[in-house]
């Protein structure tokens, strides 16, 4: 039985085992790059590994080896003695992918730092102590309610009731002579 992984490429998955070719949607990287896939299964002659935490420990890396586009595919609507009839087509953008690893590590590989979280600058401690000391000493923020009244020029918490309109009298008749 052979070594290989299902992965997840793109929101579609594929079978991947080490040597073979996959046509995948398009991925930004050049040609040449490597790019390590996300396993959702791995089987091998000894174990098949379904949990998250165990997934962890595979490997699966693959070099582009080209971009493509896909297959012309037609679309035609028609319907009948209606007149209505729309053509329609496109083609898909794709990658071509060569599984060059898959296989299952002793540990979990050690996480990637970010390039720009090192160039920036770590702020001093104090300042940011002194930071959160200023905003629990400011006083508590008002709520919407009371920042309307303020708006409005009343001063109390509640607006006081508005009273219904008066409803109109019909109009007395002219008696005329």
């Amino acid at each position: 039985m052979a070594i290989y992984a299902i992965v997840e490429a793109g929101g579609k998955q594929y079978r991947a085992e080490k040597g073979t070719f996959l046509l995948v949607d398009r991925m930004p990287e050049d040609e040449g790059a490597k790019v390590g896939l996300r396993p959702v299964m791995f089987r091998s002659d000894d174990a098949t590994v379904l949990e998250p935490d165990e997934l962890a420990k595979v490997k699966v890396e693959a070099t582009i080896t080209g971009h493509e586009r896909g297959e012309k595919i037609k679309v035609f609507k028609y319907k009948a003695k209606k007149g209505y009839r729309k053509h329609q087509g496109h083609r898909s953008e794709l990658t071509r992918l060569e599984v060059t690893e898959v296989k299952m590590l002793t540990r979990r590989p050690a996480a990637a730092k970010d390039e720009s979280a090192e160039e920036k600058p770590k702020a001093a401690p104090k300042k940011a102590a002194a930071k959160k000391t200023e905003t629990a000493k400011k006083a508590p923020a008002k709520k919407p309610a009371e920042k309307k009244a303020e708006a409005e020029g009343k001063t109390s918490a509640k607006a006081a009731p508005k009273k219904a309109p008066a409803k109109k009298q019909p109009a007395k008749k002219k008696e005329s002579d």
